[in-house]
């Protein structure tokens, strides 16, 4: 099993960035794949970013691509999201998920272990 705690969300300007972590617990963290993911008030959970167990492969959501970066360091079970040129459609709960297998554009059904998410705001 597989707990993940999210942290780094917060209040950010239009334009500005910030960096999300999510850490695991559990030794196993370097054989899982990752993703992130997110919610805004009222609409479905979107995905956003995932990465190979290896960190060899990636896969960006239209919409963030080119403005955030997925990265792992299995060495300290930790996943990151760093994201940058922040819009205010970006504002969300921002959820980091693991699971077995790294599929290109998952779905949140790819994924087994959740967190409980990190708010992230963005101004305008």
């Amino acid at each position: 099993q597989v707990q993940l705690v999210e942290s780094g969300g917060g209040l950010v300007q239009a334009g500005g960035s910030l960096r999300l972590s999510c850490a695991a617990s559990g030794r196993t963290f370097s054989s899982y794949a990752m993703g992130w993911f997110r919610q805004a008030p009222g609409k479905e959970r979107e995905f956003v970013a995932a990465i190979s167990w290896s960190g060899g492969s990636t896969y960006y959501a239209d919409s963030v691509k080119g403005r955030f970066t997925i990265s792992r360091d299995n060495a300290k079970n930790t996943v990151y999201l760093q994201m940058n040129s922040l819009k205010p459609e970006d504002t969300a709960v921002y959820y980091c998920a693991a699971g077995p297998h790294y599929y290109s554009d998952p779905g949140p059904g790819s994924y087994d272990y959740w967190g409980q998410g990190t708010q992230v705001t963005v101004s305008s």
